[in-house]
């Protein structure tokens, strides 16, 4: 959930090639309930890393309940199946929200086995509001530009600025937007996927959703139950705290992933030098975070960007090395270069990233109720902030449009559903962005469904990063529908065992592994 605006690997953007039509009948035929549904024109869009992705568009309602009125555009890509066994559609989706999904499809294709790959036509898309859908929203172009305010609102007016930015970004999307926000939602989006559906020409859908995109998928089979074939789900969303208590709960969880990290730098201290207990390289750290307050690394890393500079490693334990030697060089050497290059990396926010928070915001603060007392929010999150420093403020600002949030919110859904085939769960123990208890939620919303449990595990986005055991599971599934089952014993239907930590980079040329940091570039962290 809510990734990051920026990503270190990006989702690249889908570049057209030379554009040709490709023939509709390499899509399934068209079903009965499919009839009437406007026909998708496929072009080659390939790049050098997925050279047969291919590119369409779709017009859909901007209100589904009112299909002749205004329409919005939707963007696709495919990989279509060349196995002469057939499964239908794959539809994948990275999360967020504001994740687009263009590139996804083109990394799932080439991850999975070859033979499963062949057997699907593996579809991504950009969510309306979000990339090269239309509209695509940007609601306050240079609203993350460096040095904002800092987080924590201990000094006098630093509230008051926080809150100004909060209020400044919410009625710019009122003002820009209007007429659109009050369609940006799950709700919204999950019958954007069936009439992605229907243009297919399926009768059922295959969904393979991280992170917001479990959520999106559980919306989409309780709305459609009849329309999923099968479902996987990897990084779960607990629906019973969409989405207020769930930012809450999110701060405790990357206080401890933080505090992880700053143990590895103290089990390789001879490496980064900055001690071999765990606190003293955390009270390290809040020195930095102190001095950068005052004055900003490179007039760009404040106290603020700091924290951004930072959060994504509670996502992805394969960004621990780079930050780690930044920090190292601020604290030992007063060197800014290397924690400067870390922001521009991992924290700072370009287009993409605007456009993919304001998505973020529109969905979260529409989907569900949050307080509009100010009051709550300050209470809620200094108590938070007792308990869990790292992110708590941070977090809070991130969301904080959502009190003043110029449309009126939805009920959450509730996704408890007893009329899909059997649905495959992923989930690691130690997952910050969504903690452990969301995967068990749904395993028992879910009638039926298996989880698959990653024991030990930190990452946010588990299958296709490199465990093999995972992945073994997610192609069965896949392959033929076969589900673990458990027997109703506890509440993993099987477990693996996490990867190892990372360990320091043995030169500046080394990187994370290829997969791992090709995905969490695509989910890319917090938005």
């Amino acid at each position: 959930m809510r990734q990051r605006a920026a990503a270190l690997c990006g989702a690249a953007v889908i570049a057209a090639a030379t554009v040709a039509a490709v023939p509709a009948e390499a899509s399934a035929p068209r079903s009965d309930a499919a009839q009437g549904a406007p026909a998708l024109d496929w072009s080659e869009c390939g790049t050098a890393d997925y050279p047969t992705l291919q590119c369409a568009s779709l017009t859909v309602p901007l209100d589904h309940a009112r299909p002749e009125g205004e329409r919005i555009t939707l963007a696709l890509s495919r990989v279509p199946h060349t196995a002469d066994e057939y499964q239908g559609p794959l539809l994948v989706n990275p999360g967020g929200p504001g994740g687009s999904g263009l590139t996804l499809a083109g990394f799932v294709a080439s991850s999975l086995p070859g033979e499963v790959a062949a057997q699907y036509d593996v579809i991504g898309f950009d969510p309306r509001g979000v990339g090269r859908s239309e509209p695509a929203l940007n609601c306050r172009p240079g609203h993350f530009d460096p040095v904002r305010p800092d987080s924590l609102p201990a000094a006098s007016g630093v509230e008051e600025a926080n809150l100004a930015r909060a209020k400044s970004f919410a009625g710019a999307c009122g003002e820009k937007y209007g007429d659109v926000l009050p369609y940006i939602d799950t709700v919204s989006a999950a019958r954007d996927v069936d009439a992605i559906r229907a243009a297919l020409g399926a009768e059922k859908v295959n969904y393979f959703g991280y992170s917001y995109g479990t959520y999106l998928g559980a919306v989409y089979a309780k709305l459609y139950p009849e329309r999923v074939r099968r479902l996987v789900l990897d990084s779960v969303v607990d629906p019973t705290e969409v989405w207020h208590d769930a930012n809450l709960n999110q701060d405790l969880v990357f206080n401890d992933r933080h505090r992880a990290f700053l143990a590895w730098i103290a089990r390789h201290d001879g490496t980064y030098g900055l001690g071999t207990d765990p606190e003293r390289v955390e009270d390290a750290w809040y020195a930095m975070r102190t001095a950068l307050s005052k004055e900003p690394a490179g007039g760009k890393v404040g106290a603020s960007e700091l924290e951004d500079t930072f959060i994504p490693g509670g996502y992805y334990n394969g960004y621990w090395p780079y930050l780690a030697e930044a920090f190292a060089a601020y604290a030992n050497d007063a060197d800014t270069g290397p924690l400067v290059e870390a922001y521009e990396n991992f924290g700072a926010v370009d287009a993409s990233g605007e456009n993919g928070y304001s998505v973020y915001t529109s969905v979260l603060c529409r989907d569900a109720n949050w307080p509009r007392d100010w009051d709550e929010w300050r209470d809620d999150n200094w108590a938070v902030y007792e308990k869990a420093p790292f992110m708590a403020w941070n977090n809070a600002w991130y969301n904080a449009p959502c009190a003043f949030w110029p449309t009126e919110s939805r009920e959450p859904v509730d996704v408890a559903n007893g009329a899909l085939p059997p649905a495959l769960l992923f989930q690691a123990t130690d997952d910050a962005a969504t903690p452990y208890e969301g995967g068990v939620t749904v395993h028992r919303l879910l009638r039926g469904s298996s989880l698959v449990v990653e024991e030990g595990g930190g990452n946010h986005g588990i299958t296709l990063s490199g465990n093999a055991c995972l992945d073994r599971h997610l192609a069965a599934y896949l392959a033929d529908g076969t589900v673990p089952d458990g027997g109703g014993t506890g509440e993993a239907d099987a477990v693996c065992a996490a990867l190892p930590d990372p360990k320091p980079l043995e030169s500046k040329a080394a990187s994370a592994s290829s997969r791992g940091s090709t995905l969490h570039g695509l989910l890319g962290f917090r938005k």
